[in-house]
């Protein structure tokens, strides 16, 4: 059984950044892929970033290029580094861990496919969740 906790929400203002923390307590010897989730008021949860354990890394398209998610200090763990937030990335976000080895979820567009976050089904464990708060 794995365990998740996750770290580093709160508010801050548009333009900002802030870091997520996730660390995954487990004993499965091939290891956890992890992801982020995350769920706005009135609106479905969405996964916006995966971490392979082999080191292969996907994002949403409403975060590519402001998100990254990166291998963390400790094993089984990864940071979120959220850049240029605005009101819209306002959202409890949720780190999840599927068992290695891990689904490879692609979308390919004009010949060059990319791979993408992993749908919340395949994932086997949840956080609790970090509040993120944007104001404008």
């Amino acid at each position: 059984q794995v365990h998740l906790v996750e770290s580093g929400g709160g508010s801050v203002q548009a333009g900002g950044s802030l870091r997520l923390s996730c660390a995954a307590s487990g004993d499965r010897h091939a290891g956890y892929c992890l992801a982020w989730f995350r769920q706005a008021p009135g609106k479905e949860r969405e996964g916006i970033a995966i971490f392979d354990v082999n080191g292969s890394t996907g994002y949403a398209d409403s975060v590519k290029g402001r998100f990254t998610i990166s291998r963390g200090d400790a094993k089984n763990s990864v940071y979120l580094d959220m850049n240029s937030l605005t009101p819209q990335d306002t959202a409890m976000y949720y780190c999840a861990a599927e068992d290695a080895p891990c689904g490879v979820k692609t979308r390919c567009r004009g010949g060059v496919c990319q791979r993408i976050p992993p749908p919340e089904d395949a994932m086997d464990a949840w956080g609790q969740g970090t509040l993120v708060t944007v104001s404008s």
